[in-house]
């Protein structure tokens, strides 16, 4: 990849120990210094504590995620389902004080000047309002809400990149791009900890001035489904990692 800057960008670990190991030892395979994190470090899984202490120590950047704030009461979860709530409930009882300290410290976007890129965790648009952007009339008006060449993007747990082309045609790419000085680009760079697009390989991005690459790494997902059955929390959360959903 490029020498001009090369980030690996992660997203929504969801307390998933075992997926968020295996990307970190990928990551320093690579070689890659910088990470970026999108939020979402906690919520659902049943490692709380130790991946917010991996994300404190080797991210340089760390945004918040919906379950994040719900976590520490600044987002309510009145629209969360019935597994989530549990989760968040459960989560509240599992972390300290020092976590709580972290997760409130947590920005919601985050600009890089100098590399051209807008970091969110949900959208450009009312990032607190935690929407989802899953069409491209979504991205249309999301385009609209960042003057970035980049923004890079989590919340769905599905990954893919979003080119707009200065006609205003959007083209959808699954695993890499290299990017055009004229186009611009929304990036979902997927889910490390619970991947929802029916692959169940944990995702993270790498993502340079000249391309983005989407990776895909098998973790052992029945350990951490092991532990989310010692922990009580719910059957359709456990069984979901199997399947990537």
């Amino acid at each position: 990849m490029s020498k001009g800057f090369t980030f690996a960008v992660i997203s929504d670990v969801h307390s998933n120990l075992e997926a968020l190991q295996t990307v970190f030892e990928d990551i320093k395979k690579r070689e890659i210094r910088n990470i970026l994190f999108l939020g979402d470090v906690v919520g659902y899984g049943p490692d709380p504590s130790a991946c917010i202490e991996i994300i404190r120590k080797n991210c340089k950047v760390a945004l918040a995620g919906n379950h994040d704030w719900a976590t520490i009461d600044l987002t309510p979860t009145e629209y969360f389902n019935y597994d989530a709530k549990i989760a968040v409930e459960w989560t509240r009882q599992q972390i300290t004080n020092s976590d709580i300290e972290f997760l409130e410290t947590l920005e919601l976007v985050r600009i890089l000047e100098r590399e051209n890129l807008f970091l969110v965790h949900a959208t450009p648009m009312e990032p607190e309002q935690w929407k989802y952007l899953l069409t491209l009339y979504d991205a249309e008006t999301n385009f609209q809400h960042f003057e970035q060449r980049i923004c890079l993007i989590g919340h769905s747990h599905r990954p893919i990149i979003i080119e707009r082309l200065p006609s205003g045609e959007m083209i959808l790419h699954r695993e890499r791009v290299t990017f055009s000085d004229s186009c611009r680009y929304i990036i979902n760079v997927g889910s490390v900890g619970q991947p929802r697009d029916g692959d169940p390989r944990a995702a993270y991005a790498m993502v340079s001035d000249t391309e983005v690459e989407i990776v895909r790494l098998e973790y052992d997902f029945k350990r951490t489904q092991a532990k989310m059955l010692r922990a009580g929390l719910p059957e359709f959360l456990i069984e979901r990692l199997e399947k990537g959903v």
